[in-house]
């Protein structure tokens, strides 16, 4: 038998159920017009994350320093071979031979740096049993294979002048190559899930050009004899002023999925990049004539583009390690696309 009355403001004496819930209250008089409480959520606002913390894409398997070595090796060697080709038009054949030879040694090095980090030699060739255009890695690896080939012969003609025509093929072949290798990592980078790579695929082609000749610029600087310089000192001023004005857009554009190029060890190398980047330019500006402040000009530069590989590099790794460089920009787009619906 129960011991609850039922008045108006409802049964006193019971107890509440699973259903109850909390913050109510029942008041002394009718209830008639007036505003109950609020009711509290018993179920904490949701937050982004992943099982056991864990991320939600996979991460690269690419290892430093053999990948960013690639990245800058292969620009440096695209860049080389452009000064190459302008310092040949321009008549000055010691900038031009000397730059034929680091194109060519760093399409080498760029390829064994590749081949080591896939492991075996054979997984490069097999990439070339195919050319597949929807693929960057496919047509990257063509690209790379063809370009050191002709950097190759281009080379022939620093060692022996007897076939020139064949060295200047090459080398016309190889600054046709040029542009598409330089950039072409870019689209590798922002091919991927990764989301500090995916989302700058704007401006990251536009950074590894402008960090290309920039490289190329420093290194012309070391090896250029007196008075041969201002070709490679106007390349690497032009390389240094696109790099940076691309990063910025690119961090600006990016927002919080730019915090990785910031932060950690991909933080100290962008940081180091841009203050070497600096340094370089205003001592190369200032460096005409003297042959001591061009290659330590020179030397800063290609430093900068060093660090701004392995920067680029380590912040993609790190925003595929952090879950909410994923899930918070998903999230944006998808509230813009649903109140664009609305409207």
């Amino acid at each position: 038998m129960s011991t609850s009355d039922v008045t108006v403001n409802g049964v006193l004496g019971q107890r509440p159920g699973r259903d109850a819930i909390p913050a109510t209250a029942h008041g002394n008089g009718s209830g008639r017009g007036r505003r109950r409480p609020a009711e509290e959520p018993m179920v904490p606002a949701a937050t982004f994350g992943s099982y056991y913390g864990l991320p939600i894409i996979k991460q690269p398997v690419w290892h430093s320093p053999d990948i960013p070595g690639y990245l800058f090796l292969g620009g440096l060697a695209a860049g080389s071979s452009l000064l190459a080709t302008a310092a040949e038009l321009a008549g000055l054949d010691a900038l031009a031979n000397r730059s034929k030879v680091v194109a060519t040694a760093g399409a080498a090095l760029s390829g064994v740096a590749l081949v080591h980090d896939l492991g075996k030699p054979s997984r490069f060739f097999n990439m070339l049993r195919v050319l597949k255009p929807t693929s960057p890695m496919s047509v990257g690896s063509w690209l790379l294979a063809g370009f050191g080939a002709s950097s190759a012969l281009a080379t022939v003609g620093v060692l022996t002048p007897r076939w020139r025509r064949v060295t200047t093929a090459g080398a016309i072949s190889a600054a046709g190559f040029a542009p598409f290798v330089a950039s072409y990592t870019a689209a590798l980078l922002s091919d991927t899930a990764v989301p500090a790579w995916h989302d700058a695929y704007r401006e990251l082609p536009l950074v590894f050009v402008g960090s290309a000749a920039m490289a190329a610029g420093g290194m012309g600087l070391i090896n250029a004899p007196v008075g041969q310089g201002g070709i490679a000192r106007r390349m690497a001023l032009l390389g240094s002023v696109v790099e940076t004005s691309s990063l910025k857009l690119m961090e600006r554009r990016l927002g919080m999925v730019a915090e990785p190029y910031h932060d950690g060890k991909a933080g100290q190398w962008m940081k180091a990049g841009k203050a070497l980047a600096v340094m370089g330019t205003l001592a190369a500006g200032t460096a005409r004539g003297n042959r001591l402040r061009s290659a330590s000009a020179g030397a800063a530069l290609v430093a900068a583009s060093v660090c701004t590989r392995f920067g680029v590099f380590h912040a993609g790794i790190a925003s595929a390690k952090d879950p909410k460089y994923t899930v918070v920009p998903q999230r944006a787009r998808r509230e813009t696309a649903n109140a664009a619906d609305r409207v």
